[in-house]
Order: C-alpha cells, then structure tokens, then sequence
C-alpha cells in the first residue's frame, strides 16, 4: 500500500494526438526519474474526438523517443463527463481548451481545471499546437512540456530533481 495517495492528472489539447499524449508521457517520465512514479496517474485526452483510438501523432512519438521517452502505446480519446470526478488535475495546453473545458465541466470541478503553463511555470501562455508546422514546433513543445513537467513535480511533491537527471535531457 502505498505511504500517500496518488494524484491524477489529466493533460488536455485539441485532438489528444500531439501536445497532451507528450505531456502525459513526459511527466509520467518525469515522476519515474524523481522516484515518484507511484504518487501519480497521469492520463491524457482531448476536446475533440475526431482522433479517438488513433496513436499519437508520428512527430510526437519522435521527438518523445528521441529524449527516452515512449509515448507510442497511447491511444486518443475524448475528454467524458466522468473525467471531472476522476481527475484531482486537469491542464489544458491552451487557453481554448480551458474554455471548453470550463463550458462543460460540472461546478464542482471547475476549480480542478488550469491553463498548464500558467499551473505550473506561472506564465499565462498556451503551448502552441505543432500540428500543422514542422518538427521544430514539436522540439520546442517538447521543451515546454518538459520544463512544465519538472515545475509540476516539484509543485506537487517538493522534490528536486535528483542530480545529474531530468533537466540535463533538455
């Protein structure tokens, strides 16, 4: 049994194939470097289902593999009405997803919902979807999402980062 509950998080973009399955995928890596792994369920999900059951996109899964990361076996999905009881954390990579997350999520988990960078870095600044540009723009959403990780960690845990790890793959 484990000594503290564990905390669910739920990363959210547009279609769950680009920014939200790298976010869960690099904090769940994040957690594992720290020694925290069992203190988290990250899991990820979209506003929109037009990508539900596909993998992450193929620039995801590269730029992923590329720092150590498998984010491969991810499946997209649609963010449900049952994601704002089970989630303790739930990030929206964007201003619009906030919105559309706050328009149908019940009151009671309104208070659950953050914009990611601003939760976790304290810039109000959305990080930008990369779908649409070329593997630069996931290089650096990788780099966001990273950074973003480590602040989320330690936020939620008060744990540094051991040394030699975690930011030197950045």
């Amino acid at each position: 049994m484990d000594a503290k509950p564990k905390s669910s998080i739920l990363f959210v973009c547009l279609g769950n194939i680009c920014r939200s399955p790298l976010a869960e995928g690099v904090f769940r890596t994040v957690a594992a470097e720290r020694g925290l792994a069992n203190l988290f369920v990250p899991d990820s999900a979209g506003t929109g289902g037009w990508h539900a059951g596909s993998p992450p996109d193929p620039r995801s899964i590269a730029v992923a593999a590329r720092y150590g990361v498998d984010i491969s076996g991810q499946s997209a999905r649609k963010v449900d009405a049952g994601d704002f009881s089970r989630f303790d954390l739930i990030l929206g990579m964007d201003r619009s997803n906030v919105q559309d997350l706050r328009r149908v999520a019940p009151q009671d988990a309104q208070a659950r919902i953050h914009l990611y960078l601003d939760y976790t870095l304290g810039t109000v600044r959305d990080v930008p979807d990369p779908y649409y540009g070329g593997a630069d723009g996931f290089e650096k959403v990788y780099r966001m999402i990273r950074e973003a990780s480590e602040a989320l960690s330690t936020r939620l845990t008060g744990t540094l980062p051991v040394s030699g790890q975690a930011s030197s793959t950045i």
